[in-house]
């Protein structure tokens, strides 16, 4: 009994040595394993070293370069309008037409009194060349004493009052003429044109209405050009005035001669380059801003007053600026930083300051040199002093 339990205990103590020794060269495979992996691969970027323009951006809402409000010139009853509404017309086309027989009958009625009138101009003439003949019949009878002086006195005061006569009977027709001409005009003011070539809108009055003359029957809008108003920060302000052409006195104004690009509602840039016509004279105290407006072509009318979009323009170049891949760029505790592979592929942490975004690029301060490769895939494994087997990637993909 007793030597069958030492033997038990000695064959439990070989196994247990047995498993022991077993576990430690299993231990010694991993290290080894782990000592032997080949450094991380990371994907690379050049820091770049170019001359850039920057961009702004500003919300532009779109304005009909005239808008022309079509009121009457004269009451009366809408009989006709003579447009489809939202349809482009031309300067001069009949909108709307106002019953015109009130305005012809007045017409007619000032006509008459000018005839009238015409006709006491001859006889205020006759009358006066009658007392001309007297006063040239009486005047040597007079002075041959063959008739009293009393008579020629008369004779002449009567040529005075034929003359006065003659004088007023002109006057009330050169009135009577005013008053056709007025007529005349009134009666053309019967048909409502448009004032400009344009879109016109939806119509205020219907068939029938009274219309006065402060009455507003529909707008017509000059679209093409259109214009484009847009309010810029005072910083954009003064840097704009460095931008474009700038004249030589006090008046110049920013952003001139620059071309704007007009980004639309669907977020799709507009085609045709528009340039600044002019701005506001003083900054809105209330926002900081100051407005400007631009002028952009429209063919075909695409663009309509009320719509919104996003007016960009260069308001700035920077020369020699340092541009990082965004996707280099972490931030840790309010920290920006990128990992540097040095020429020995070990990782630098290296703290940056951000400046203006370009395109997916980001302008960094002179922490980074022209040169250096930033991490920009597999950051997980840049850590400061690891070793790391860098892979390039091309400008294209590691803007993607």
């Amino acid at each position: 009994m007793l030597r069958s339990h030492r033997l038990r205990s000695g064959m439990i103590l070989l196994i247990v040595g047995l498993l022991l020794a077993a576990s430690g060269c299993g231990g010694n495979s991993k290290v080894n394993a782990q000592t032997n992996m080949p450094p991380p691969m990371v994907q690379v970027a050049v820091v770049e070293r170019r001359d850039v323009s920057l961009t702004s951006e500003w919300i532009a809402t779109m304005d009909g370069y005239i808008n022309a409000e079509i009121q009457p010139h004269v009451s009366g009853y809408l009989i006709r309008q003579n447009y489809r509404e939202g349809s482009f017309v031309r300067k001069g086309e009949v909108l709307f037409e106002i019953d015109p027989r009130p305005f012809q009958a007045a017409l007619d009625q000032v006509k008459g009194q000018l005839a009238q009138n015409q006709a006491q101009v001859v006889q205020a003439q006759a009358q006066l060349a009658k007392v001309n003949q007297d006063v040239a019949r009486d005047t040597p009878l007079a002075q041959a004493r063959a008739i009293a002086q009393s008579q020629l006195d008369n004779d002449l005061q009567a040529k005075a009052g034929a003359e006065a006569a003659v004088v007023a009977a002109q006057a009330a027709v050169t009135a009577a003429q005013a008053s056709v001409e007025q007529a005349k005009l009134n009666l053309s003011f019967t048909k409502i044109v448009s004032l400009v070539d344009g879109i016109a809108g939806i119509a205020k009055a219907q068939i029938g209405d009274l219309v006065i003359t402060s009455s507003v029957l529909t707008s017509v809008s000059q679209v093409d050009p259109i214009k484009v108003y847009f309010p810029i920060s005072e910083q954009d302000y003064l840097r704009a005035q460095k931008i474009g052409t700038r004249a030589a006195s006090v008046q110049s104004t920013p952003l001139k001669g620059v071309a704007l690009t007009l980004v639309l509602a669907d977020s799709s840039t507009y085609p045709h380059p528009g340039g600044v016509l002019w701005t506001d004279r003083q900054v809105d105290p209330s926002t900081g801003t100051i407005r400007v407006a631009a002028a952009f072509p429209n063919p075909g009318n695409i663009l309509r007053p009320g719509e919104y979009g996003r007016v960009r323009a260069v308001t700035e170049e920077r020369h020699d600026a340092l541009l990082v891949p965004q996707a280099a760029v972490t931030e840790l505790q309010g920290v920006n930083q990128v990992a540097v592979v040095g020429s020995d592929n070990k990782v630098r942490i290296q703290n940056v300051q951000l400046g203006s975004q370009v395109g997916a690029n980001w302008i960094v301060n002179q922490s980074l040199e022209a040169g250096d490769r930033v991490v920009v895939g597999g950051i997980q494994y840049a850590r400061e002093g690891a070793t790391v087997n860098p892979l390039p990637v091309t400008a294209t993909k590691g803007a993607q």
